[in-house]
């Protein structure tokens, strides 16, 4: 496995939110969802993102915006315009008044907001992936808060199957629709990963490397062997010192540090399937027992196993791996216009995972 395929196999969205949302300007909603990751576009006009202590980011038709929560924020037809609906954490839709739109405002299979008007209407389409576990730890931790990509390098076919199912209410329509999220959501992140000046990780631009590349992918490719610096040289073709040299100049770590930080990734994604005990978690990524899983991801995420799979770990805040991913940022891809011409430090794109999408869908 390369890293690559290492890092995107993990996003597989299970009944993720998708919604189609329609405003008309004058327009403002503060978004507080908490929600780890979300993919939006738009699909008709143009809006505006204002993080919290941050400049505005402009997302214009057909841009594709992918987001690391969970920090509120503000989307709006201008960035001067005031909020006029709030989702509070409890995923209410409420007015400035105070007044609950939940139900009110609600449109149809999966759509929200106001009634579609020429020409100023914006619509959007959000999906919002429920919990970590759903886009894999390694993933997030790297991820900077915002990546959007221009219409130009975006998937307009893949928007525009979107755009026809998310209003669909077809048997298995939810599956069609995590899957055409994935895949949105990953065409975004190779884009993303190519570009030369996105701040990709250190790990990921490894790869290219010949000694280190080797190296990680062996780690990718068997996490549970038990390897040495010593076998990781002589497979590269390499001294120990050489190896260990190279590998931390390149990836930011030494190659034990990264073995067991991608290791614990993997059991914290693997700890959520249904099935998964501590010890066949443990054998699956290299550690010989429960008890030596368990001590390790105490020690590095604060809980054990069993505490952090049953959502005991569920942090006030921002998670370990979005703390670990450092200040927030926002990375706009090539052709993708800015205000002032500049890159935002935005902290989050709307998910609009509205309440409205768990309601039941008027017949």
């Amino acid at each position: 496995m390369d890293t690559l395929t290492g890092l995107l196999e993990g996003p597989k969205a299970r009944g993720a939110f998708l919604l189609k949302t329609v405003f008309n300007p004058p327009w403002a909603v503060r978004i507080e969802d908490r929600a780890p990751l979300s993919v939006a576009t738009m699909v008709h006009g143009a809006s505006w993102l204002l993080p919290e202590g941050g400049e505005p980011v402009r997302i214009g038709p057909g841009d594709v915006a992918v987001i690391r929560g969970p920090e509120p924020y503000t989307i709006a037809d201008s960035p001067d315009t005031p909020v006029q609906i709030s989702v509070d954490p409890d995923q209410r839709c409420s007015t400035e008044g105070g007044e609950d739109v939940t139900e009110s405002m609600a449109l149809g299979v999966r759509t929200w907001g106001a009634e579609f008007r020429q020409p100023g209407s914006a619509v959007m389409l959000s999906g919002t992936y429920q919990a970590p576990n759903e886009i894999g730890r390694r993933l997030l931790g790297a991820l900077p808060t915002v990546v959007v990509r221009s219409a130009a390098a975006a998937d307009a076919t893949l928007i525009g199957l979107l755009a026809s199912e998310i209003s669909r209410d077809e048997p298995g329509q939810e599956l069609v629709l995590d899957r055409l999220l994935d895949l949105l959501l990953i065409g975004v992140l190779r884009t993303w990963l190519a570009d030369p000046g996105s701040g990709a990780p250190g790990w990921y631009r490894a790869q290219g490397d010949p000694v280190v590349g080797r190296a990680l992918r062996l780690l990718h490719e068997n996490p549970a062997h038990g390897w040495s610096v010593e076998e990781l040289a002589h497979k590269a073709g390499v001294s120990r010192a050489s190896l260990a040299r190279r590998f931390t100049e390149l990836v930011g770590e030494p190659p034990m540090a990264y073995l067991t930080g991608w290791r614990l990734a993997l059991a914290a994604d693997l700890l959520r399937e249904p099935d998964a005990t501590v010890a066949t978690v443990a054998r699956r990524v290299g550690y010989g027992s429960a008890f030596a899983l368990s001590t390790a991801f105490k020690r590095v995420r604060g809980v054990s196993p069993q505490e952090f799979r049953t959502g005991a770990a569920a942090a006030p805040a921002r998670s370990a791996d979005a703390v670990a991913a450092g200040p927030s940022r926002t990375v706009v891809l090539p052709g993708t216009a800015q205000a002032g011409g500049r890159s935002s430090t935005a902290t989050v794109w709307p998910p609009l995972s509205s309440p409205v999408s768990r309601k039941p869908r008027p017949r």
